[in-house]
């Protein structure tokens, strides 16, 4: 039997185990700037909806509860500006990452279809295509740079997780039409829409851009960031009926449940924006401090005007600079992980503590 491990490139972040142990010795300890995972605490109503649901001995749907699917279609229609959306046009998923590593074997892709990417990207978008035998390709421009022949997913990513990159309005609308012309699927990585610093994040399913038909489209969304619930694996897709009814089918099939737990409290988070409003805030001081200690200390920031990140270089190989800030104390993620054009930029991460923020800035200074 062959391992479909072998079809999937090294895991990545293990090659930054040195560089881990390095800034571990630091005197005042390390400042992990590096994965991107949420630190502070997650919002009281969330927990309260959460262990208020706590006694669930039964099985959860894949579809979630309609309470669960009503507050998906709320904040979709809030948030996004969607119209007319019903409850086949939303999905629950138990996280995103899940989602983006099995969505081309779900949609039934393997050899001779291809999957497209960002050149710059999340690097799961790749393992799924991987994992079902499909071929990855990469773009900067879809719609310039891919052949149409074959390509059966297209992943948008706004905002851009490495780059914080935002695409405007007027591109995503090409794309879509482009999409729609030759029957390719569109899926857009949303989910850092509601963390736009210099730019005012659209979704695909604005009608603006959409035509008021979610026909061919999907974005997928995550509370991960937005309301710290990186561990309860929360999230969910929203668009095309026809193609979230496939899913839905397949995904009974194999169990893919939400627990109901973490359903009650997705419904609570999506329905309280205080919450997000002071996570935006705190991540905002912290991004402002870390970018003029990095302009300071002689990096460069390019796009990060959206996301969790700032996209950073001293114009030298990525490693180079993983280790001078690994000497400091401070982790950050190689850009050479999201594709080979970030191979002289590093990932640097502002969902550090406060505490650990001014460390890194003063080790910066």
């Amino acid at each position: 039997m062959s391992a479909v491990s072998s079809r999937l490139p090294d895991f990545p972040w293990d090659k930054l185990e040195p560089y881990k142990a390095a800034a571990a010795a630091h005197p005042d300890g390390i400042v992990d700037l590096s994965v991107g995972t949420p630190v502070d605490p997650v919002p009281e109503p969330v927990r309260q909806a959460l262990a208020e649901a706590a006694d669930s001995p039964g099985y959860p749907t894949v579809w979630g509860t309609p309470t669960l699917r009503d507050a998906l279609v709320s904040w979709c229609e809030r948030r996004l500006g969607a119209v007319s959306l019903a409850h086949t046009n939303v999905l629950p998923v138990v996280g995103s990452k899940e989602l983006v590593a099995w969505l081309p074997t779900q949609l039934g892709l393997g050899a001779g279809d291809r999957v497209a990417y960002p050149r710059l990207a999340y690097p799961t978008y790749e393992v799924g295509a991987r994992l079902c035998g499909a071929e990855p390709v990469v773009y900067d421009d879809p719609v310039a740079d891919l052949d149409p022949a074959g390509l059966k997913l297209l992943w948008l990513n706004s905002p851009s997780n490495p780059t914080g990159r935002v695409l405007a309005r007027e591109e995503l609308v090409r794309v879509v039409a482009w999409a729609r012309e030759h029957g390719v699927p569109v899926f857009s990585d949303e989910c850092y829409l509601e963390l736009g610093w210099e730019a005012e994040p659209v979704s695909v399913l604005h009608p603006d851009v959409c035509g008021g038909t979610y026909e061919g489209i999907v974005s997928v969304h995550s509370l991960s960031k937005r309301s710290n619930l990186a561990g309860y694996r929360a999230a969910f897709a929203a668009g095309d009926a026809a193609v979230l009814g496939e899913l839905l089918k397949i995904r009974k099939h194999g169990g893919m449940m939400t627990p109901a737990p973490v359903q009650a409290a997705t419904v609570a988070a999506l329905g309280d924006d205080t919450h997000v409003a002071e996570q935006r805030a705190r991540y905002a001081a912290r991004r402002r401090a870390l970018r003029e200690a990095l302009l300071k200390h002689g990096f460069r920031i390019e796009h990060s005007e959206a996301s969790l990140y700032l996209w950073a270089t001293r114009d030298e190989p990525c490693w180079d600079s993983v280790a001078h800030l690994a000497e400091l104390g401070i982790l950050v993620a190689p850009g050479d992980f999201y594709g080979e054009a970030g191979k002289r930029f590093v990932r640097v991460a502002f969902t550090a503590t406060d505490e650990r923020v001014e460390a890194a800035v003063k080790r910066l200074g």
